[in-house]
């Protein structure tokens, strides 16, 4: 898959705020899915399709042992969302400050006028 798909793929999957708090408990660890599932008051359904979201964007791994399912982050496509917006970040912040040097000569002019 080329890189900016993936990249779609996580973007979209970090849009929702249940995702994204899915992966800030996986931030202590891998854990079961019950005990992933257990503070959000949705269907299970619902925590297996959001789980199938992070899956397919690659930010999830799921795995099972006997009876158990767990879950575990995966950092990867979160560092490379994180490159891309590092790289980003320095072309943003010149056009900013380019449009506040703007905003500061307008002023000039107008106090002069």
């Amino acid at each position: 898959m080329a890189a900016a798909d993936r990249l779609s793929l996580v973007f979209s999957a970090l849009g929702d705020p249940t995702r994204r708090s899915i992966l800030s408990r996986l931030l202590n660890g891998p854990t079961t899915v019950r005990e992933l599932a257990e503070p959000f008051d949705m269907s299970w359904p619902a925590v297996s399709q959001h789980l199938k979201v992070l899956e397919r964007a690659g930010l999830i791994r799921r795995t099972a042992r006997a009876q158990w399912r767990s879950v575990s982050i995966r950092a990867e496509p979160l560092d490379e969302a994180s490159r891309w917006i590092d790289l980003h970040r320095r072309e943003w912040n010149e056009r900013f400050d380019l449009l506040e040097e703007q905003l500061a000569r307008l002023k000039e002019e107008e106090r002069d006028v």
